[in-house]
Order: C-alpha cells, then structure tokens, then sequence
C-alpha cells in the first residue's frame, strides 16, 4: 500500500499521535512504507501522522547512503545539548517552503525498536535534527511553529501562493 503525504492544514499534522502498544507485524509494514516515502522524497525523516496514521512512528536516516533507516516507535527526547545547530528544515505536507530553526545539536532519545524493545540512541547533527523534527509532527507541531509569528505567517502565504 502506498499513502500520499496529507497537505497541511491537515487534522492529522495538529493533533497528537496515539502512543503504539507494541511491534506488530502491520507496524513494521508500515514502518517500510514509510522508508519508501522518506527515501522518493528525498528526505532525512518521516512521521506516520504525514501520511495520515496518528500513530508515534517515525524512521530517520541521515546517513550519506540510504539503508541506514532507524525505525522508531513513541520516541522521546530524554537529553538534549545545550549546543545549538542551525539547519534549513522543510516538509512534504507544505510543500515549496522552508525555513532556518536552531535545534540542539545532540540528543539521547528512547524509543521502542523494531523487535519491541524499549532503546535509546544518541543522534548528533544532522540526526538530531531529524529525530527532533520528527517528534514534533508526533506531538502536532509543525516546524513553522517554532518560528516567530511574522516569519511563521510570511511562509504560510508563501506556500498559499504556490498551491
């Protein structure tokens, strides 16, 4: 089964995903289908709630050759550095449009993996950054929240006009 991306402003992309019980076979096909997507974009990340599944689900992959997916089940930030990165962050649900945000460089998140256990991971860079993103759509937030009021509403008319 191949799921487009929901265009913002979406329900799905403002509402809290619903926590996973545990690792089933329909989770890990999803899971897939969601590498698929992140990867055709191309992209460095995915959550479920983009393609319209309000599950806590989310794959990364920043790595310089794809394969390297790490699949995520109600991921959290347990850590994050105090060292700020700053990096161009964009969505496939409002296409044509991004944005420079400042994110911690370093995070320790935990996470269920793939075979249903409880993990944690430390991303740096790029990673982070993703992961970060990622938890964010999981939480109903889009990364033009965080920009302030001017900038969020000059990239939302921005992206009126490309539609």
């Amino acid at each position: 089964m191949s799921r487009s991306f929901v265009p913002w402003p979406n329900a799905v992309l403002r509402t809290p995903a619903a926590e996973v019980d545990k690792i089933t076979h329909d989770i890990r096909a999803l899971w897939d289908e969601m590498v698929a997507a992140m990867d055709a974009m191309p992209g460095v990340g995915l959550a479920a709630p983009q393609l319209g599944v309000g599950l806590r689900l989310a794959v990364v992959d920043a790595s310089d050759k794809r394969g390297q997916a790490i699949r995520m089940a109600n991921p959290s930030v347990l850590h994050a550095s105090v060292e700020l990165r700053e990096h161009q962050e964009a969505s496939p649900n409002l296409p044509g449009v991004a944005a420079v945000l400042q994110r911690p460089r370093a995070v320790t998140v935990r996470f269920l993996n793939e075979t249903g256990v409880w993990d944690r991971k430390d991303f740096v860079g790029l990673w982070a950054t993703s992961v970060q993103h990622q938890i964010d759509h999981l939480d109903g937030k889009m990364y033009f929240d965080r920009l302030s009021r001017v900038k969020r509403d000059m990239l939302l008319k921005k992206a009126a006009k490309l539609r």
